[in-house]
């Protein structure tokens, strides 16, 4: 057994090499889960991240990722022996549940009156150090794709998921990933080039 950065003990196989994910999701115990969490985590969030553009936003969807696959352990199975795929997949899911929440939230906020009180400095200058211009308009014009082309587009090319594995994921032929690539790419330029 080796030691990971946590401090827990790592899964290690009597031969030396480490376990799988899937042989550590199959286990399902906290030593095992606590392994895919090291492992995976920096990369969820990395992912989260590059959904929503927000580092706040991104630590809550990493953990919300985790969760959700804690609670899941022992209803899914994973198709390769990667639970990548899987943890963005749901990511995924959990960014889009954010961006509706906050677009709500949004529309709400302009119903209320504006507050005739001058804005401080200070506040000026953290929303411009949080706020990626070019990241929001991207994800924005990647939440305006059609679904299929949506999901091809974050698992591989946001995710940097595999084209293969991204398939076995969306329960696609690779081909029809690739070509849903191909067209959201299409669509991505024009919107991107409309926007300026």
């Amino acid at each position: 057994m080796r030691l990971t950065r946590s401090g827990r003990r790592g899964a290690t196989t009597l031969a030396g090499r480490a376990d799988t994910d899937a042989e550590l999701w199959a286990r399902g115990d906290d030593d095992a889960f606590g392994e895919l969490y090291d492992r995976h985590a920096e990369a969820v969030w990395n992912h989260a991240y590059r959904l929503t553009g927000s580092w706040s936003t991104a630590e809550d969807l990493t953990s919300g990722t985790f969760l959700t696959a804690w609670r899941r352990r022992h209803a899914v199975k994973l198709v390769r022996d990667s639970a990548l795929p899987w943890l963005y997949t749901v990511t995924g899911y959990l960014a889009a549940g954010e961006l509706r929440r906050t677009t709500r939230f949004g529309r709400l906020l302009r119903r209320v009156p504006l507050d005739d009180t001058v804005r401080d400095h200070a506040d000026q200058v953290a929303t411009s150090v949080d706020n990626d211009r070019e990241l929001r308009s991207v994800m924005a014009a990647v939440a305006r794709l059609p679904k299929g082309e949506r999901e091809a587009v974050e698992l591989v090319l946001i995710g940097e998921v595999p084209v293969a594995e991204a398939a076995v994921v969306l329960g696609l032929a690779e081909a029809s990933v690739r070509s849903r690539i191909s067209r959201a790419r299409g669509r991505l330029r024009a919107s991107l080039e409309e926007m300026g």
